[in-house]
């Protein structure tokens, strides 16, 4: 495992989800330096911080920074060349991640796509810096013309795109087949890590691997299941994040499209959360849901790792994250089974009316 200083901003969660990412993408964190802004001009960072964090690279000798926003090429340039060290921002640690976690075919497209974008984004101004001269090693900028260089990125990505078609295809051609045979649908989402895989293979007797690390899932998986006497089909999806980077969203959208045609998406909502953490997830989860296409009234609510809470927790947290519709809600438990019966129940009662 490689090693790292995070630069984060100075709030408990934040800084908590920051370590995560870190984790997943397998950095250990030595050392955090916190700033309330991380948007100055030159290094991101004031410069006022950078006697901490020069001092805590002599002490810890990390192998990368890491920096817990997105920074501009330039920005980017002007940090690793007076620190000497290598910098990821968020949205380079998130890729990374999901290069590591992709397993199909089509995943390890999404992600290439995704990094392309990525690069795509900074190619002009990589390119620029270069011919300043301002190039250092561990930056890998190419001594190419600006439109060689960035022409190279953009007919990989269409080559990629039109890959990726072609799999939106089939998949489309899937989900008329099941259409076709009368099929039901169910799809799970959420934020990354709230326990979406161990709800989905508590109903389905399936064994996807499922962990506390971040974007686990990048594959979607359907299987059947059975309601009453009938059987629907739920699917399993990637895991959203605060900030998740839209070229990203775009780049996993024949995965995500699934959520718009679905029946009915469970939003599963980690009821473990504080209050503060709670809010922000769903707001960014639910956000990234409209942003799709998916309408509110195909969404029901579950409370997961609600072992503990009582109503009146539960209804806490309805007011919380302003969620009204009492009759779309239900707090469960994934790893113990609670109330997996009653969500069965209330499946069956959308899709089919009375108990069939």
């Amino acid at each position: 495992m490689k090693s790292c200083i995070l630069i984060t901003y100075d709030n408990q969660d934040v800084i908590s989800e920051a370590k995560s990412l870190c984790e997943a993408a397998q950095y250990n964190v030595l050392f955090t330096i916190r700033e309330n802004e991380l948007h100055f001009t030159k290094y991101g960072i004031s410069e006022g911080k950078m006697p901490n964090l020069e001092d805590a690279i002599e002490k810890h000798k990390p192998d990368v920074i890491v920096f817990d926003e997105v920074l501009k090429p330039n920005q980017n340039y002007s940090l690793a060349s007076k620190l000497k060290l290598e910098i990821l921002d968020r949205e380079s640690l998130i890729l990374e991640i999901f290069e590591s976690r992709a397993s199909s075919s089509e995943s390890k497209l999404q992600v290439k796509l995704a990094q392309l974008r990525y690069e795509r984004s900074r190619a002009k101004e990589r390119v620029r810096l270069s011919k300043m001269g301002e190039q250092p090693g561990f930056m890998g900028i190419g001594k190419f013309e600006v439109d060689v260089y960035y022409n190279d990125i953009q007919n990989r990505v269409n080559n990629i795109k039109s890959k990726l078609k072609k799999a939106g295809k089939q998949r489309a051609l899937h989900r008329q087949g099941r259409d076709r045979l009368g099929f039901k649908t169910i799809s799970l989402a959420g934020y990354t890590s709230a326990g979406k895989t161990t709800l989905f293979n508590s109903l389905t007797g399936e064994q996807k691997e499922k962990s506390a690390e971040l974007f686990t899932t990048l594959t979607t998986t359907t299987r059947r299941l059975k309601l009453g006497r009938e059987i629907s089909l739920i699917t399993d999806t990637v895991g959203f994040i605060s900030k998740l980077p839209a070229y990203l969203i775009e780049a996993f959208k024949s995965t995500l499209e699934e959520l718009i045609f679905t029946d009915i998406v469970l939003v599963v909502i980690d009821s473990l959360d504080n209050d503060q953490q709670m809010k922000k997830k769903f707001s960014s989860c639910y956000r990234t849901l409209v942003e799709l296409g998916v309408e509110r009234k195909n969404m029901i609510f579950l409370f997961n790792k609600s072992e503990s809470i009582d109503d009146k927790k539960l209804l806490h947290i309805m007011n919380n994250l302003k969620i009204d519709e009492v009759e779309n809600c239900l707090d469960i438990s994934a790893l113990t089974g609670k109330n997996l019966t009653e969500l069965k129940k209330l499946l069956e009662h959308r899709f089919y009316g009375e108990s069939n």
